[in-house]
């Protein structure tokens, strides 16, 4: 579960703390000083003392710069790990600007994270020093819930905590992967398959697992089958990406005709269709077993709707600030409209593994820390094919 507060408001800060500090029962959560916490923030924020590395947003204007914290120690079932690389989400960007609600700053992002494994706790036996390893959205759950036991961490019944601006076991807020390292239990860590370049794994954590969950639950993976890609961005590559390598026949659906032959010749799209032209998506009707939508502008439903075959379903990944369509769209056909967020850690190992042995892999622009600000205004404005990832190894220093 995600903490969101206003640091300038410590009346507001504190009645939350203790919310949180009555409800919380998550394993190793320590009882918290939330005046404590408050001064430590600040006092991080002015000193800039601490043995982290990294670039935080320190209000919402979601700037980001230099910044310097104290990581936890590693515990008996922690894993330490050397960041080398960590995607951008536009979640970093929402986050740092208090889109999603509000934020503890200063706010260290990122959620695509891969790296080295540097240390490991005396109850590690799954991961090794040297080993390379990723950690996604989420560090912690409570671990006993009917979720978190079907190994469905993301749906925990307490809420999971969130690889930053949430509440770490030692009391103080996670920061993510802007970072030099991260100190993460050990089932929140994934091992990336061998070989596979680190710089490519980083949005699979996120982007990756979005898509694939919903393509897995909702038996996509079925050779012969066809699947519309509403967006070709982060998420909507990879769903092209997943759809061929499961034997489906891909169509893609933007508003732009630009990305036409990105689609068809980079990706492997069978089909490209401009969503805006009324008599490409008519001549479509009942044609797909599948649609998986990932944009988040707000758009129609109902030709989507219609285009599905009966029993079809449309998959909601995106985020748009309202659905609308006829419930007819619904009753006749037996369609199916549902959504879904990030997976379970079963589910993401699976994830990458699929990846490493089918040669998946996303296209990225990998930039110097210098960069992520630029990179924020890039993209907003959709201008990145298809993932930003920082090269925190070679530029964060």
């Amino acid at each position: 579960m995600a903490l969101f507060t206003d640091c300038s408001s410590l009346p507001v800060l504190l009645g939350i703390f203790s919310l949180l500090q009555a409800s919380f029962r998550f394993p190793g959560l320590v009882e918290f000083n939330p005046v404590a916490l408050l001064t430590e923030n600040l006092e991080m924020a002015s000193d800039n003392s601490g043995n982290c590395l990294a670039w935080a947003a320190r209000d919402k204007s979601g700037f980001l710069s230099p910044y310097t914290f104290n990581r936890r120690a590693v515990g008996k079932d922690d894993v330490s790990l050397k960041i080398t690389h960590c995607g951008i989400c536009y979640a970093d960007v929402a986050f740092s600007r208090e889109k999603f609600g509000k934020a503890i700053y200063p706010l260290v992002p990122g959620h695509e994270i891969v790296g080295t494994v540097q240390e490991v706790g005396s109850e590690v036996q799954r991961f090794k020093v040297g080993d390379h390893v990723g950690v996604g959205t989420y560090v912690n759950s409570c671990r006993d819930c009917e979720y978190c036991n079907d190994e469905l961490e993301i749906h925990c019944s307490n809420g999971v905590v969130s690889t930053f601006n949430g509440l770490d076991v030692d009391g103080t807020m996670t920061k993510g992967g802007y970072s030099s390292f991260i100190v993460v239990h050990k089932r929140y860590c994934y091992k990336i398959p061998e070989g596979y370049p680190l710089s490519l794994a980083a949005p699979l954590l996120c982007a990756g697992i979005t898509v694939y969950t919903p393509m897995i639950r909702h038996k996509m993976n079925r050779p012969g089958k066809s699947l519309g890609v509403v967006g070709l961005g982060g998420l909507g590559h990879l769903a092209v990406k997943f759809g061929k390598a499961f034997g489906l026949n891909v169509t893609v659906f933007s508003t732009s005709m630009s990305k036409k032959e990105e689609a068809l010749d980079l990706l492997g799209a069978d089909n490209f269709v401009v969503s805006s032209d009324d008599e490409q998506m008519k001549a479509l009707e009942k044609s797909l077993d599948f649609i998986i939508d990932t944009a988040s502008g707000d758009h129609p439903f109902d030709p989507y709707m219609s285009i599905l075959k009966t029993a079809g379903t449309l998959v909601l990944v995106g985020a748009p600030s309202e659905i609308k369509l006829s419930p007819l769209n619904l009753l006749l056909g037996m369609k199916t409209l549902t959504g879904s967020a990030t997976g379970g850690t079963k589910q993401t190992q699976e994830m990458l593994d699929f990846c490493g042995a089918h040669k998946i892999y996303p296209e990225v622009e990998v930039i110097p820390i210098q960069y992520a600000n630029e990179a924020f205004e890039r993209l907003i404005s959709k201008d990145v094919k298809y993932r930003f990832v920082i090269d925190i190894e070679n530029s964060l220093g």
